[in-house]
């Protein structure tokens, strides 16, 4: 098992550090962050001054090395345009991201798991076509659309729930429901093929056989290795779930980390941008570690292969 754990943190690493050199790489193809900094009748000496400042005037792979030296003390640098810490504005606004990504990740097990569980028991029947129309539809709806129709009937019609904001448990509702939408339909059908595939297994008609109860049969013998793929795609989507995060956010006015990346790209800030992006990839190569080691727990025979 150590010997396993230790081959998944290098293969994550190896990605962590792939991903910050793309980040870097296409923050300074996109444009010249001086030309927003400076004002308009900015002469050429200002520009080159304020170019070397911020150490723009150099070879990229002498500003990516510096950048990495720096950010794995925790030292991203300044923002361009608070002059703050650019670790310190991230922190701030990743605690609302996180919450609101795993309110959704719950949002969609509880969606998924029972209509999966329920649609394979009653395979080909009037139930089963219904959760397998949900999950098209599902799939079909736009997450921007999702989050503006149901502020429209939840918070412009009903006056039930905030339509915007951040702070109390009714804040969550609508943008953890529009994610859990993103990602049940697919979990659901995993579940469902998962648990067919499970229940016609020899050892399934052995326990029926024996007289265990249906009950039994599903939820301790079926579900538990039907689990082993879900837990897998989870992981996967978990990022997914963060880079749905950021059109959620921006739907329901949420402050989140997302919403500032997106605010950072357009001001062209990179140093705020370069740090969103290393520690978003760091929670998500993290989640999909522990996915790993949950999977390898429930069926050794994947970290011995």
């Amino acid at each position: 098992m150590k010997r396993y754990a230790l081959r998944q943190l290098l293969q994550l690493g190896v990605v962590v550090v792939g991903i910050s050199m793309l980040a870097f790489a296409i923050l300074h193809v996109i444009g010249d962050p001086v030309l927003l900094l400076l004002p308009l009748n900015a002469g050429k000496e200002e520009y080159e001054r304020y170019h070397k400042l911020l150490g723009l005037d150099k070879p990229v792979y002498v500003q990516y090395w510096k950048f990495a030296s720096r950010a794995v003390q925790g030292d991203f640098g300044k923002s361009w345009y608070t002059d703050t810490p650019a670790f310190t504005l991230v922190l701030e606004r990743m605690p609302p991201t996180l919450y609101l990504t795993s309110a959704g990740l719950v949002a969609a097990l509880l969606i998924a798991l029972p209509l999966g569980i329920l649609a394979a028991l009653k395979r080909h029947s009037l139930v089963d076509n219904l959760c397998t129309m949900l999950a098209v539809a599902g799939q079909a709806m736009p997450i921007f659309w999702l989050g503006i129709m149901l502020i429209i009937v939840f918070a412009v019609r009903l006056k039930a729930l905030p339509a915007s904001g951040y702070g109390t448990w009714q804040h969550f509702l609508m943008p953890a429901f529009t994610l859990g939408a993103f990602l049940a339909p697919l979990t659901m059908r995993l579940v469902r093929s998962g648990v067919i595939e499970i229940m016609n297994m020899d050892y399934i008609r052995t326990a029926r056989a024996k007289g265990v109860g249906e009950n039994t049969v599903v939820v301790k013998h079926a579900f538990r290795n039907a689990c082993i793929p879900i837990i897998t795609v989870l992981g996967l989507q978990f990022g997914q779930l963060l880079g749905g995060a950021i059109v959620t956010e921006t739907v329901f006015a949420w402050p989140g980390v997302a919403t500032l990346t997106v605010e950072s790209i357009r001001n062209q800030d990179f140093p705020v941008v370069q740090c969103a992006v290393v520690l978003l990839a760091l929670i998500i190569v993290s989640v999909n570690f522990l996915v790993d080691m949950i999977v390898g727990l429930i069926d050794p025979r994947i970290r011995l292969g």
